[in-house]
């Protein structure tokens, strides 16, 4: 949204000063800010200023002025009218940071910022005044979107009849030409896009004021001689080699113009200040002007810079400010070709640009009215309806979330997000034996019930065992007896250090359970169930239930559970419970989902459960150090990789079919991971958080996350308010989509924060497209 500026300097003179007014506010709407200062009296402001005027016009430059008073002062030099230059720079600046008038330069630097796309309206009735190179401001110069226009104290909108066609209607007026090359002017012209320019070559005034009243016109062009005349500085048009005519004399014929649709009056001549003054008589919308005696070529360079900026979208302002600093080029030939530019405004007018002429010319009057009534109806409905908008779209949204409506949308792109985290380093803590498929057909001999025999199990405990490890745990199903040709393996699974698995059943679903080890005791066991979404991926992490009483395995934690209480409880960290009965593992305390967390809605929340917080480092597979059953047997098996660690032993062998899906995807197909390794997961998960402070993955309370949903919605809905082409709404939208993503990522990384970014992302979009639609129907009907 650009920013409108407009500095008002009242009565007064140089020897007594100026009041100052500084208003500032958004485009199309009323000032939001406004402060009052002074400029200080400074008589030397006007004597400088005729100074370098007088030096600059004897530099005695091919221009296309006629008519100027000759000066009787000797040939002035490029390098003195550049120190003069420079002599006035640094006094009028002073002047303008005076102590007096810092109010106003202090408000605007507080309002506006660098990237602001601003328009300043000089209002002033002071002649002086107006002639002062404001754009040597450096308060100006250091906005890059910002240009100064002259504007007038009086002013008003003038009523525009409809008019018709299919191009941008240019009248080019060539005038007298006498030393100078218009024809550049006109080959120029001619490279517009989209325009149906009438040449005037060098016109007698009937043939002139019969064009301007017989045709409708958009745009009006000059080149040629002209020049400021007379004490009350009277503009004169050289239309031909014999006639010259001035504003008055074509009052008439330009006024009507201005009523059939006129929006822009360039004179791409010498000194046209007072061609402005009188054209504000007319209220013509905007013209550009040369503030003096302008040379040949700086004419025709500041035409070519114009109109290519212009046709292609940018503002009247910013296309204006290309090409006056691209102008500087020049200077070192041409001294001060950047002072000649000047843009005069009417400030009751729409600041125009090329594509709303090209588009909208078939009925000119019709789309400014449609325009100041669509910010009409956007003034009287205000902000309130951004707000109610944004209420009722967060409500369906949530709403329709609590049904579980966007539960399958929310997983996936908890997936892509969870996939795009940096890698981490594998956990050191544990140690993975694997049965490989290898391993299995090596015990074909030892007729093993499971994937493992008790010979090969009872050797491996007792070289694992050798080492001193912090736990061991046996993730393998055996719900039968140890053979009585082994009594040590007996002996061994007996023992507090080893933790084995059986599986709960469940009667609703008719699946009976695994039994555990009749060897082993309630405390060294836990349960191997997971948890499942609908898209069968394992994204939760149990971590205790109660099992049924009809369940051959009794265990109430988790095999995962288990194995990482020994470790922490040698760590000097034991297991707690908070009095809204929480669990506690030293500073760590965890929050089991509910029904409705997240992007979870209406889950069965049962027993104690959470997310699942994978480590990718690089891979799922490379959670932790891994040695194969072969291997540890042959005498492979390092002592430091045992000593402390948990060691985990369990099949990889595709036959057992102990695999589950994954998050993460391989080739646009979900990874997935042995069971082993998924159990490697969850204990790593335990240790990483209670001992590293890794975090674990949670999500804000239901109003944290109404609250999200509905900021995202005001911003589609300001969005919408503010932008009226479509190509700006959908890049903005983009961006927003773009800022979501990535906040959420952050979120998610630096936080373990899973926050609602599919509701939000539709929220966003939503509102906007909703809202936009909704004004437009409005301002249709209306």
């Amino acid at each position: 949204m650009g920013k409108l500026i407009i500095l008002k300097l009242g009565e007064g003179d140089f020897e007594k000063g100026f009041p100052a007014i500084l208003q500032i506010g958004d485009e199309h709407a009323r000032p939001t800010v406004e402060i009052t200062g002074k400029l200080p009296p400074n008589p030397e402001i006007p004597r400088d200023y005729d100074r370098w005027q007088s030096i600059y016009r004897n530099l005695r430059l091919p221009s296309r002025p006629i008519g100027l008073p000759k000066q009787v002062t000797p040939v002035s030099s490029v390098e003195e009218c550049q120190q003069i230059t420079e002599e006035f720079k640094v006094h009028f600046n002073n002047w303008l940071a005076s102590d007096s008038f810092r109010p106003i330069r202090e408000k605007w630097l507080e309002k506006l910022t660098l990237g602001d796309d601003i328009r300043i309206l000089l209002q002033t009735k002071n002649l002086r005044l107006q002639k002062l190179p404001w754009h040597l401001w450096d308060l100006l110069e250091r906005y890059p979107k910002a240009e100064i226009a002259l504007s007038g104290i009086a002013y008003e909108q003038i009523h525009r009849i409809v008019t018709t066609g299919e191009k941008v209607k240019i009248l080019a007026i060539v005038g007298d030409s006498q030393g100078i090359d218009t024809k550049a002017d006109q080959e120029l012209l001619k490279q517009l896009p989209n325009a149906d320019i009438t040449f005037l070559i060098e016109p007698e005034s009937k043939e002139l004021t019969d064009k301007l009243w017989e045709q409708h016109w958009q745009i009006l062009f000059f080149a040629g001689h002209s020049s400021t005349q007379g004490s009350d500085d009277i503009g004169k048009l050289y239309i031909n080699q014999t006639e010259s005519l001035t504003i008055s004399q074509l009052k008439y014929a330009l006024k009507k113009a201005v009523e059939r649709g006129l929006q822009l009056a360039i004179f791409n001549s010498c000194d046209g200040l007072g061609l402005a003054r009188e054209f504000a008589d007319l209220h013509i919308p905007q013209m550009i002007v040369m503030r003096e005696p302008v040379p040949d070529q700086v004419a025709q360079k500041f035409l070519k810079y114009f109109l290519p900026a212009f046709a292609r979208g940018d503002s009247l302002y910013l296309a204006v400010r290309e090409a006056r600093e691209r102008l500087q080029a020049l200077e070192n030939q041409f001294p001060c070709a950047t002072w000649l530019p000047v843009i005069c405004q009417n400030p009751a007018e729409v600041p125009l640009t090329w594509e709303e002429l090209s588009k909208n010319i078939s009925n000119l009057s019709t789309s400014l009215s449609k325009t100041r009534h669509t910010r009409a109806i956007k003034n009287r409905l205000g902000f309130s309806l951004i707000i109610t908008a944004s209420i009722a779209i967060t409500t369906l949204l949530m709403g329709g979330r609590y049904l579980g409506l966007l539960q399958p949308l929310e997983l996936k792109s908890f997936d892509q997000l969870m996939q795009l985290r940096p890698p981490e380093k594998p956990d050191s803590r544990l140690l993975v034996v694997t049965v490989t498929e290898e391993d299995v057909k090596a015990q074909k001999v030892e007729k093993p019930q499971g994937s493992l025999s008790d010979q090969s199990l009872a050797k491996l405990l007792e070289t694992i065992e050798l080492y001193q490890p912090a736990a061991i745990g046996l993730d393998i199903y055996r719900d039968y007896p140890v053979d009585k040709n082994y009594p040590e393996l007996a002996k061994r699974m007996q023992t507090n250090r080893l933790v084995t698995v059986c599986k709960v059943s469940n009667p609703q679903k008719g699946q009976p359970g695994v039994a555990p080890p009749p060897e082993v005791s309630i405390d060294s066991l836990g349960f191997s169930d997971i948890l499942l979404d609908e898209d069968q991926v394992v994204r939760r992490h149990y971590l205790a239930l109660t099992p049924p009483l009809s369940s051959a395995c009794n265990a109430s934690y988790a095999f995962s559970v288990q194995l990482a209480l020994r470790y922490l409880y040698n760590q000097g960290i034991k297991l707690k419970f908070t009095t809204d009965d929480a669990w506690q593992l030293g500073k760590l305390k965890f929050k089991p989902l509910e029904a409705h967390t997240g992007g979870y809605q209406g889950i069965d929340a049962l027993g104690h459960q959470i997310l699942l917080n994978y480590r990718s480092a690089p891979s799922l597979e490379a959670i932790a150090p891994q040695i194969t059953l072969g291997q540890v047997l042959a005498g492979k098996l390092n002592a430091t990789a045992v000593k402390d660690k948990i060691v985990i032993i369990g099949t990889t062998a595709e036959s057992f079919k102990d695999y589950s899906l994954t998050p993460f995807t391989v080739q646009r197909k979900l990874q997935t991971i042995p069971g082993v390794i998924l159990q490697a997961q969850m204990v790593s998960q335990l240790l990483s958080a209670a001992l590293d402070g890794r975090h674990l993955l949670w999500s804000w309370s239901i109003w944290g996350e109404v609250i999200w949903v509905w900021s995202w919605s005001i911003i589609g809905g300001l969005l919408a308010w503010y932008l009226q082409r479509t190509s700006y709404l959908l890049l903005a939208v983009g961006v927003g989509c773009i800022a979501l993503y990535s906040s959420s990522l952050i979120l998610l990384i630096s936080l373990g924060c899973l926050v609602p970014l599919v509701p939000a992302v539709l929220a966003l979009g939503g509102n906007n497209v909703i809202l936009a639609a909704y004004l437009r129907n409005i301002v249709q009907h209306q």
